[in-house]
């Protein structure tokens, strides 16, 4: 039999309804995978060997009794560390959580329960996803498994780094600008941030409340339609859940795409953009012609302006949300404050970490007295023209299909001293979040020096069918979906953590 760590999610979970292995045994070779190469990657910040074990051992129960195991059925995942898990500790990526255990259950959560899923533990991620390399986290950096020395993007690198490392068979994130979507791209595996609405928001502890959305990353298009099945679906815990049926995701996989009108952004040949993933972006093209798609060119002509006008929203929100955390309810409390005033300003000033501090400083500046309209409504109305510009895109198309992010994975410490670099790093998936669409990353090629460049698949609000036909049939015909990191010999080998 193959090897337990390179079956996929769908594999996983039909070999263990049918009796063929157990779910302990599919999560004992994660956790015996996390042993061997954690050290050297650190994806997780946490890992509940014990808390793995027992809900493995309820799948077994249920498939022994011959009752349904769910869709997930035995499915070892890791959790981004902002989505509550009752009873585990959820912190953030960040210091001022240190210590906070989670007294509920995120509905994303409650839905893989009942799936048969199985919880590894909580990925790594930068501090309160505000940033894209994982090099925020206020524990240790994540480290890209298809070189040591780089980063694998951001703010969800832990969990793209864990399914790339064959830590886990899946993992959830978080995207905000496109913080599913890039660190997909670096580490070569698949991911996707559905339509704003899709997926539950309860329990995700929020960045930027109108731009956040959940998602799945798995190896392939194959496990993401599986996964996103799983975690769609209205909830009336969430007032921006849509009330819509799930569809079928899995349906679409193998569909052929002849005859479809995929579009390309002028715009998406930018200044910066490195030439191997140009190189590889035009080969993926030339796949999709191969496919019988027809390639036209759209126009996006806000998509530069998306940058600016993301860090004026989303920093904004950001900082009403993280008034929260001021020492008195949850999470880290100063000893130095003597007053309530001096509590909250010693609390924050030690909890948070400074990329956290400059963007709670630039939200509450847009939208201070005499600024709010200069920055926030201005910023409010150019939102609104990108979707303008997405609309009339998809007027003359089915899909539209650009690069995820200009570069490759950069080194570690690369951009610690540029900001305005590190923020330009999603300028390509920023647009999607303002115009609540749903989009998918999946592998479109390799750079000179064999790093995996992401192209993005973009459709209209609640198309994700159209998404998952398109990229599934792209990653059948592109013979990039079984190419593996291959990391060095393990540092720690054994039976895994406790």
């Amino acid at each position: 039999m193959t090897e337990l760590t390179e079956l996929t999610a769908r594999e996983t979970a039909q070999l263990v309804a049918a009796g063929e292995i157990t779910a302990r045994e599919a999560v004992e070779a994660r956790l015996a995978r996390i042993g061997e190469v954690e050290e050297l990657v650190g994806s997780f910040l946490r890992v509940d060997g014990e808390g793995a074990r027992e809900m493995a051992a309820g799948v077994d129960r249920k498939v022994a009794a011959g009752e349904d195991p769910g869709i997930l059925a035995g499915v070892p995942l890791a959790l981004k560390d902002l989505i509550c898990v009752e009873g585990r500790e959820i912190t953030c990526g960040s210091r001022i959580l240190e210590g906070f255990v989670s007294p509920y259950d995120a509905t994303v959560v409650r839905k893989l329960r009942a799936a048969g899923a199985v919880f590894l533990g909580q990925a790594n991620m930068d501090e309160f996803a505000m940033g894209s390399s994982t090099e925020n986290s206020a524990f240790h950096p994540t480290r890209n498994p298809w070189d040591l020395g780089r980063v694998p993007g951001g703010s969800s690198g832990g969990s793209a780094a864990a399914v790339a490392a064959a830590e886990a068979a899946g993992a959830l994130g978080s995207d905000t600008g496109g913080s599913i979507r890039q660190p997909a791209a670096f580490c070569g595996v698949a991911g996707m941030k559905p339509t704003y609405g899709r997926v539950s928001r309860y329990g995700l502890v929020p960045y930027a409340s109108s731009l956040d959305q959940i998602g799945p990353l798995a190896r392939d298009v194959g496990d993401i339609a599986l996964l996103l099945e799983a975690i769609s679906g209205h909830d009336p815990l969430d007032s921006t859940s849509a009330p819509l049926p799930v569809p079928r995701f899995r349906e679409q996989l193998g569909k052929d795409i002849a005859g479809v009108r995929l579009g390309v952004p002028r715009e998406c040949y930018a200044e910066g953009m490195e030439p191997g993933v140009e190189a590889a972006f035009r080969g993926a093209l030339e796949v999709f012609r191969e496919l019988g798609a027809e390639v036209v060119e759209v126009e996006l002509p806000r998509i530069p302006h998306g940058v600016a006008c993301y860090y004026i929203l989303s920093t904004a929100e950001a900082s009403s949300n993280l008034a929260r955390f001021d020492g008195v309810q949850y999470g880290w409390r100063s000893p130095a404050g003597e007053t309530l005033a001096g509590l909250y300003e010693s609390t924050r000033r030690e909890g948070f970490g400074e990329e956290v501090k400059r963007r709670i400083i630039l939200g509450t500046y847009v939208l201070s007295s005499g600024y709010y309209q200069a920055y926030y409504g201005r910023a409010l109305k150019v939102r609104r023209l990108i979707k303008d510009d997405f609309d009339r895109a998809f007027s003359l198309c089915d899909s539209i299909v650009m690069p995820t992010s200009p570069t490759a994975a950069f080194e570690l410490g690369a951009r610690a001293g540029d900001i305005l670099g590190m923020y330009l790093s999603d300028i390509f998936t920023i647009g999607v979040n303002l115009a609540g669409l749903p989009a998918i990353s999946v592998t479109g090629g390799f750079d000179p020096r064999g790093l995996p460049v992401g192209i993005q698949v973009i459709a209209p609000a609640f198309e994700e069918e159209r998404i998952i036909r398109t990229a599934s049939a792209f990653e059948g015909a592109a013979g990039f979906r079984d190419r593996r990191p291959v990391l060095p010999g393990p540092r720690a080998a054994g039976p895994g953590p406790s």
